[in-house]
């Protein structure tokens, strides 16, 4: 239904007047802590790894590609030092999933979750209570820092600090840990 004479309808576009897109409004943590978000594949979960883990006809029926494998993302193992790494993290910061599933595998939407459910729980002790977002577009969301691997679906416009995982400066969890925890 549109309805232009709404007090919150215009027709104008989103920052036209400057020509940019307003920042959204950061995530406002539940108490005042800085948020982290957590990319999954090569971040938390071992993707890579996962070709291991499937048979040459199920990479085949699945077009040659992991991410299209019916299933793969529930049986995904942690990367090292993941899960200790979110739990030290968890003390200080409010924690966040931002991950991205594939399109073409319905199964990985609901894989993805039931992972983190797997590893952090479902309750309200989970570091991810109520903070699974899973979206092709990163650069929508505001937060303090976001850890990801890749570039890919918006993550240079991510509002907060990228650190890139498994780059030089973050090659593994000690690092991105001593970078986000120091002494």
């Amino acid at each position: 239904m549109d309805t232009p004479d709404h007090p919150l309808t215009t027709t104008e576009p989103v920052g036209a007047k400057d020509n940019i897109c307003p920042a959204p409004a950061p995530v406002a943590a539940q108490d005042d802590r800085k948020t982290i978000f957590f990319d999954m594949d090569d971040v938390l979960v071992d993707y890579t790894g996962g070709y291991a883990l499937v048979s040459p006809a199920e990479l085949e029926a699945a077009g040659g590609q992991l991410k299209n494998v019916p299933g793969i993302f529930a049986r995904l193992c942690p990367m090292p030092g993941a899960l200790t790494a979110v739990k030290a993290l968890a003390r200080q910061y409010e924690c966040h999933i931002l991950s991205t599933a594939p399109w073409e595998n319905p199964s990985a939407w609901s894989d993805k979750v039931y992972w983190i459910f797997r590893h952090f729980g479902s309750d309200r002790e989970s570091p991810f209570y109520k903070r699974i977002n899973l979206t092709h577009d990163k650069g929508t969301f505001c937060g303090d820092y976001l850890i990801d691997d890749r570039n890919k679906h918006g993550v240079v416009r991510f509002s907060g600090l990228w650190l890139k995982f498994g780059s030089e400066r973050f090659p593994d969890w000690p690092a991105v840990l001593a970078f986000l925890l120091p002494k």
